[in-house]
C-alpha cells in the first residue's frame, strides 16, 4: 500500500468515525471500500498494514450518533476485515463481532429500521462467512432467526441480499453434515421432519449446525403454502429463494431438498394460483438445471410437478410453463412434446388449419383454451407466447415435433392474413377468437418476427413463394405502420437467404416487388425510406442464387433487375433531407458496389458521379452519421479491391478523404479516417521486415546478443522502403496520424499513437545500421504546416527541423527524427490508461473524503458553494 495512503488513512477514520459526521457523496464510502475490498485479495492483512481500522470499527459499532451510511461501511468493513481469520480474532478479543452483528444493538438506537444498516449487516456478515469460525459464530449467535426475517423485508434489496445470503449459509452448511443422506430413510419420514434426513451420530456431533439447516428447510416449508391470496407475496419469496438454492446445489442437496419439500410444493402446484406459475417453473428449471453430465432427472418428484403444471393449470399459466420448459434446452422428449402441443393449440384455434392431429391430450384442453382466448387481452397474449416460441418446435427432432415445419410456417401466414384482413377466416376457425387479432399490431409483429425466424428451419423452402407473395402484400398495404414495413423486409431478406434456389419466384411476384420498393423508396416517412434503403443494402449482400436456367446471379440483379433498379433509388437517397436515410444509403451502395469491386471492373462514369458526390458530402453534410457513413464506403472499397494502385478513381479520392476525415469534428469520424490510414500502411509495408499489421504494443526486441543478418537488408529492399514511404506522404498519411496524435478525444490519439508507432518500428529497423548519407534521403522529409499541431512538433524537434524558404507556413522534418523525438512509447502509456488514473487514485480518495467531509460540516456557517468530489 502506498505510503500516502497509510499515513492519510487514520485521519479518514478519525473523520469518518466523528459523530454525525456525513459525506455529500456516500458513493465515496463504496469506492473506499472497493479498494480494501482489493487490497485484501492480495493476501496481506488489513489489520497489520492499518491498525486505524480496529480502532475506527470499534468506534462507530459503539456509537450512537454515527449516521447510517458510515454504520453500513463499517459492518461491510467488519465482515471484510473478519473474513481473514487472523483479523477475525482480533475483533472478537474486543468483543466488536458481538455488538457489530447483534440486531438487537442496533434495534435499541432505532438504527435497524434502516434498510442502510440492515444491508450492511446482510453483506458484512456473509463477507465474513470464509472459514470456520466465523461460521461457528453465526451459529452460536443465533443469527439464523433475523436472517429468516429479512427474506421477507419491505425492501427489495435488503430481502434479495437476505436470499444471497440464506443460500450461502446452507452452501456452506450442508458439506459439514456428512450424515445427510436421504437414502438411509424413506419418503415418507423424511418429508415430515427433516431430522429423518440426518444420522444420530452427526446430529449429536454437529448440533448447531444441523440445527441451522433444520431451521432454513422449516421455514421453507412453513412459509411456502399461502394461507390466504393476501401471502402471494411471500410464497413468491420463498419460491425464488428456493430456485436460487437449487441453482446452486449439488445433486446430494438438490435431491433432498426436493424429498423434504415434495408435499408443500405439489400442494402448490394444486392450488394453481397464476401469480406463482413462473416463480414455480423457476424452481422445476433450477432443479433441472442443475443435473450434471449424464445424471438423470434425479427424482420422480420433478416429472410430476412439471406434468401437472403443463396438464391441469389453467390454460393461460400452461402457455407460460411450456414455454419455460422450452426455453431450458433441457432434453426430456416427452415433457417437450408436451410443451409443444400446448404452444401450437391458440394457433390451431385461430387458423383452423390442423396442427395436432392424433394428439388425445390437446382435445381436454381445447375448450378452456378457446374460452380463454374469447378474452381479447388473454388472446393476444397468449399468441404473442405462442408466436415467439414456434420456431424452436420446428428445429426439434422429428419423432418429438407435433407437425412439420412447413405447416406451422403455413399457420403463421394464415395468422399473418387474418390480422391484415387479406383472407377470411377459416371455417374451423373460431370467429369469437379470430375478432381478437383482426388489426392487432402487436400479434402482426410477432408473427413476422417468427416468420423470419422459421426461414432457418429444414423442410420449409417449399414455402418460399406463398411467403414472398404474403410479405409483398404486407409491404404494398397502405395501413402498414413503419414498424411492420420494416419487419417485412427483414423477413424477405431471410428467407431470400437462406433459399439459395429462387427459381420458383415468377416473373410477376419480381415485377410485384419491384414496384413496391419503388413505391416505399418515396414514402413520406422517412423511417419507411430508411428500411427501404437498408433493404436494397442487405439484398445486395446476399451470396449468390441460383435461377431457372441453373446458373448463379446476385439475389438483387435478379429480382430487382441489378443496378439499374437499385443504383438510381440508392443515389437519390443521398439528398434525402433525413440524416439516416443518407447514412443507409451510403452503406447500401457499397454493398450493392462490393461485388465489382472485387473482380477489379473499372469504375463507370455512374460511379465516379457516385464518388464525388461522397466527397461532398464529406465536406458538407452536417450530420456525423452521413459522414462515418463516406469512411466506411471507402474503407470498404479500399478493402475490396484485389489492387487499389490499379484503380487512379480510388488512389485520388483517398488523399481528400484522409484530409477531410482528419479534421472532421466528430470523434468517429477521425477514427474511420485511421482505420482508412492503417490500410494504406498495411498496403505499403505488409512483408517489409519490422512491420507486423496489426500491432497493438511494442514488437518483440531481438536478443541483444543474437546474430543480424545485416547483409539481409539489401539496397532494393530500402529503396522500396523509401518510395512507399515517399507515397504515404503524398497521400497525406503522416498529417492524419500526427493530428490524430494531439487530438483532443481520447480513442483518436490512441489508435494515432500505435499506428506511428508501427511506422517508427519499421523505419528505425531499416535506417540503424545506414549511413548518414543514406538518413538524409530525400524521401525520408515531409512538409507540414507550422501551426497548431504542427507547431508543437516544431518546438519539440527544436533545431532538428529546416525552415522551408518557398512558403514560410510550412516545415520540412526528418521522418525518422520525427517518430523518435515524440517518444511515443511513453504517450501510448499515458493514453492507454483509463481517466481514473490520474484523478481517482487511492490517495486522490481519501484526500477528497477528507476535503468533501471538512467542507460538509461548515457548509452552514462558512461554506455555501458545492463540493464535488471525484468520481472513483
Amino acid at each position: 500500500m502506498d505510503g500516502d495512503c497509510v499515513s492519510l488513512l487514520p485521519r479518514v477514520c478519525d473523520v469518518l468515525a466523528a459523530p454525525r459526521s456525513s459525506l455529500p457523496d456516500d458513493t465515496s464510502l463504496e469506492k473506499l471500500l472497493d479498494w480494501f475490498t482489493t487490497f485484501s485479495k492480495s493476501g496481506v492483512s488489513l489489520l497489520e498494514v492499518n491498525p486505524c481500522l480496529q480502532g475506527f470499527i470499534s468506534t462507530v459499532v459503539s456509537s450512537r450518533a454515527a449516521e447510517s451510511s458510515i454504520i453500513s461501511f463499517a459492518l461491510k468493513l467488519t465482515g471484510l476485515v473478519a473474513a481473514a481469520e487472523d483479523g477475525f480474532r482480533a475483533l472478537q478479543a474486543n468483543s466488536v463481532l458481538d455488538l457489530a452483528f447483534n440486531p438487537q444493538h442496533w434495534r435499541e438506537d432505532g438504527l435497524w429500521d434502516d434498510p442502510c444498516v440492515r444491508i450492511g449487516w446482510i453483506q458484512g456478515f456473509s463477507t465474513m462467512l470464509q472459514h470456520r469460525q466465523a461460521f461457528s459464530f453465526f451459529v452460536q449467535a443465533d443469527s439464523i432467526k433475523p436472517l429468516l426475517q429479512l427474506q421477507t423485508d419491505t425492501s427489495l434489496f435488503v430481502a434479495s441480499a437476505a436470499s444471497q445470503m440464506l443460500a450461502h449459509v446452507l452452501m456452506l452448511s450442508h458439506p459439514l453434515l456428512s450424515g445427510f443422506n436421504g437414502k438411509e430413510v424413506d419418503d415418507k419420514s423424511s418429508s415430515s421432519s427433516i431430522t429423518g434426513l440426518m444420522r444420530p451420530a452427526v446430529i449429536e456431533a454437529d448440533q448447531d449446525v444441523a440445527a441451522v439447516v433444520t431451521e432454513i428447510l422449516e421455514y421453507l416449508k412453513t412459509r411456502m403454502l399461502p394461507k390466504e391470496s393476501s401471502q402471494l407475496h411471500q410464497s413468491q419469496q420463498i419460491l425464488k429463494l428456493l430456485a436460487l438454492i437449487l441453482s446452486q446445489a449439488g445433486p446430494s442437496l438438490r435431491d433432498k431438498l426436493l424429498l423434504f419439500l415434495r408435499e408443500p410444493l405439489e400442494e402448490l402446484v394444486a392450488l394453481n394460483y397464476s401469480q406463482l406459475t413462473r416463480p414455480l417453473m423457476d424452481v422445476i428449471l433450477a432443479a433441472y438445471s442443475s443435473i450434471r453430465g449424464d445424471e438423470k432427472v434425479p427424482d420422480p418428484i420433478l416429472c410430476h410437478l412439471l406434468s401437472v403444471m403443463l396438464n391441469q393449470r389453467k390454460p393461460f399459466d400452461r402457455i407460460h410453463a411450456a414455454a419455460a420448459f422450452l426455453c431450458s434446452g433441457h432434453d426430456n422428449q416427452i415433457h417437450m412434446a408436451q410443451s409443444a402441443c400446448i404452444l401450437l393449440l391458440p394457433m390451431e384455434i385461430i387458423t383452423g388449419l390442423t396442427l395436432l392431429e392424433g394428439n388425445s391430450t390437446v382435445k381436454e384442453h381445447r375448450l378452456l383454451m378457446m374460452e380463454q382466448l374469447q378474452s381479447k387481452i388473454s388472446c393476444i397474449s397468449m399468441i404473442c407466447i405462442s408466436l415467439k416460441h414456434i420456431p424452436k418446435i420446428t428445429l426439434m427432432a422429428p419423432d418429438c415435433r407435433p407437425c412439420p415445419p412447413a405447416v406451422v410456417v403455413a399457420a403463421v401466414l394464415a395468422l399473418l392474413r387474418l390480422c391484415r384482413g387479406l383472407s377470411p377466416p377459416s371455417l374451423n376457425g373460431c370467429v369469437a377468437v379470430f375478432r381478437n387479432v383482426t388489426g392487432s399490431g402487436k400479434v402482426q409483429k410477432c408473427a413476422l418476427e417468427a416468420l423470419s425466424a422459421l426461414s432457418s428451419s429444414s423442410e420449409v423452402s417449399v414455402m418460399l413463394v406463398e411467403v414472398f407473395t404474403l410479405l409483398i402484400e404486407y409491404l404494398n398495404h397502405p395501413d402498414s405502420d413503419p414498424t411492420m414495413l420494416q419487419k417485412s423486409y427483414q423477413a424477405l431478406v431471410q428467407w431470400i437467404g437462406v433459399c439459395s434456389n429462387l427459381s420458383s419466384i415468377t416473373n410477376q411476384l419480381k415485377e410485384d416487388l419491384t414496384q413496391v420498393v419503388r413505391k416505399r423508396a418515396c414514402d413520406m416517412r422517412w423511417e419507411v425510406r430508411d428500411s427501404t434503403v437498408e433493404f436494397l443494402g442487405h439484398l445486395a449482400g446476399l451470396p449468390a442464387c441460383r435461377t431457372e436456367v441453373g446458373g448463379a446471379c446476385n439475389a438483387a440483379e435478379y429480382l430487382l433487375g441489378g443496378c439499374c433498379v437499385t443504383t438510381p433509388l440508392l443515389v437519390e437517397a443521398l439528398h434525402d433531407p433525413e440524416s439516416y436515410v443518407r447514412a443507409s444509403a451510403v452503406s447500401a451502395l457499397a454493398q450493392t458496389m462490393t461485388h465489382s469491386w472485387q473482380e477489379g471492373v473499372v469504375p463507370t462514369k455512374e460511379q465516379a458521379e457516385i464518388v464525388t458526390q461522397l466527397l461532398e458530402m464529406l465536406s458538407q453534410d452536417t450530420e456525423g452519421f452521413a459522414r462515418r457513413a463516406v469512411l466506411q464506403y471507402f474503407i470498404t472499397w479500399f478493402s475490396s479491391h484485389p489492387s487499389c494502385t490499379s484503380s487512379p478513381l480510388l488512389m485520388q479520392s483517398v488523399r481528400s478523404v484522409l484530409l477531410q476525415g482528419s479534421a472532421d469534428l466528430d470523434w468517429e469520424v477521425k477514427v474511420h479516417t485511421l482505420d482508412l490510414a492503417e490500410l494504406l500502411m498495411d498496403q505499403a509495408f505488409l512483408g517489409q521486415h519490422g512491420y507486423t499489421k496489426g500491432l497493438e504494443s511494442h514488437p518483440a526486441q531481438p536478443h541483444p546478443y543474437a546474430a543480424t543478418a545485416k547483409q539481409a537488408y539489401t539496397l532494393t529492399q530500402r529503396s522500396d522502403l523509401l518510395c512507399a514511404l515517399d507515397g504515404l506522404v503524398k497521400q497525406g498519411l503522416l498529417s492524419v496520424l500526427l493530428s490524430g496524435l494531439f487530438d483532443c478525444d481520447r480513442p483518436v490519439g490512441l489508435k494515432a499513437c500505435r499506428l506511428l508507432i508501427r511506422l517508427k518500428h519499421v523505419l528505425l529497423l531499416k535506417t540503424q545500421d545506414e549511413s548518414d548519407a543514406v538518413k538524409t534521403d530525400p524521401r525520408l522529409y515531409c512538409e507540414l504546416l507550422s501551426q497548431g499541431w504542427a507547431q508543437e512538433i516544431r518546438n519539440v524537434l527544436g533545431t532538428e527541423d529546416r525552415s522551408n524558404e518557398t512558403d514560410p507556413h510550412t516545415v520540412t522534418v526528418n521522418v525518422c527524427n520525427l517518430v523518435t523525438s515524440l517518444d511515443l512509447e511513453e504517450r501510448l502509456d499515458v493514453l492507454t490508461r483509463s481517466s481514473d488514473h490520474f484523478y481517482n487514485s487511492p490517495r486522490s480518495l481519501l484526500q477528497d473524503i477528507l476535503t468533501a467531509s471538512a467542507a460538509h460540516a461548515q457548509q452552514d456557517s462558512q461554506l455555501k458553494e458545492e463540493v464535488i468530489v471525484d468520481c472513483y
